[in-house]
């Protein structure tokens, strides 16, 4: 780790608390960097023009019970490293070699969408309890570390 994921790390951190989930302990950023160039940055949110939960006023999974971790589908919110992703593509910004900052160990659907997008490297900040996300990128050569 050096001084530039210090820096990185921290505007994730920042962007974070953009966040519209209900939930403020899963509030999660992410930014998308290549040659200490910011290309996109994404925060988990409803899809726009969807109310998100804390317009709503409650969290869905909370409500139906569901466990952190489990049944990603069951959200109105896209995860933050989906929504760095899908920037990119919106804006026509390649991606292929970049480094993924997190706050979060991306999830499993998350991990195969950075795998497919061609980012060598992923920073994170705090786990996440997704063992299968960590098989995937045990299965392929992508840089996988918890900031410290």
């Amino acid at each position: 780790m050096d001084k530039w994921d210090k820096r990185f790390m921290e505007l994730t951190v920042e962007i974070s608390k953009w966040s519209s989930c209900y939930k403020p302990n899963r509030n999660v950023g992410a930014i998308i960097v290549k040659g200490r160039r910011i290309l996109t940055t994404g925060y988990n949110g409803a899809p726009a023009g969807v109310d998100s939960c804390k317009e709503r006023g409650e969290c869905l999974r909370n409500n139906m019970g569901i466990a952190s971790g489990e049944r990603q589908e069951l959200c109105y919110a896209i995860h933050a490293e989906q929504n760095a992703i899908i920037q990119a593509a919106k804006l026509g910004v390649s991606i292929d070699g970049a480094t993924i900052y997190c706050t979060h160990q991306p999830c499993a659907i998350c991990a195969k969408m950075i795998v497919n997008a061609g980012i060598e490297r992923v920073v994170y900040l705090n786990p996440y309890p997704d063992d299968f996300a960590k098989k995937i990128f045990d299965s392929v050569v992508i840089e996988v570390e918890q900031y410290k």
